[in-house]
């Protein structure tokens, strides 16, 4: 049942935090054993109070950090392109897609790690704010701020980029 409802989401999180297909996969089915065996040790009631949404998040963000620290990180996008199926679209659009892609992820990786964790968990891999308050082990309130934050450092990011592509287009002209 976990692995049916929570799947996507434990491999979306482990995919973001590698970005490596292989090693997500990887990520992904440890987490999965390691929550089968913790569950295991449980209570009747502790399973009924449980959010798996956010325990399995927290499960993965914490194998996908320490899985981080030992590996260094890829230096292109070419292994998510080959594992891509044949039916991609033509080359301008998936040059659009990888930059607007390395655009958000630029912006996400300038965010301080408190903010960058929180608003990749709430808007990219979709928990509830009681599940990401879990996953992140800080009360519900100060989750709800440091997203709250984070968006509001992503939009003015966003702003001040847009603000020197107008700057530039008027030296231009």
């Amino acid at each position: 049942m976990l692995l049916e409802h929570y799947g996507d989401l434990v491999f979306g999180i482990a995919l973001r935090s590698t970005r490596r297909r292989h090693d997500a996969e990887e990520l992904a089915q440890d987490a999965f054993v390691r929550a089968y065996r913790a569950l295991k040790g449980y209570d009747t009631a502790k399973i009924r109070e449980l959010r798996p949404g956010g325990w399995l998040a927290a499960i993965t963000a914490n194998l996908a950090r320490n899985h981080v620290r030992r590996l260094p990180l890829p230096t292109s996008d070419l292994d998510s392109i080959a594992e891509r199926a044949d039916d991609t679209p033509g080359p301008a659009r998936l040059a659009e897609e990888r930059e607007s892609a390395r655009a958000w992820r630029r912006r996400l990786d300038a965010l301080p790690p408190r903010y960058r964790r929180a608003v990749e968990l709430r808007h990219v891999s979709g928990l509830s704010y009681p599940e990401l308050a879990e996953a992140l082990g800080r009360p519900l309130g100060s989750v709800k701020s440091d997203v709250h934050r984070g968006v509001a450092l992503l939009r003015a990011a966003m702003e001040q980029e847009a603000e020197m592509e107008r700057a530039k287009l008027e030296v231009a002209t």
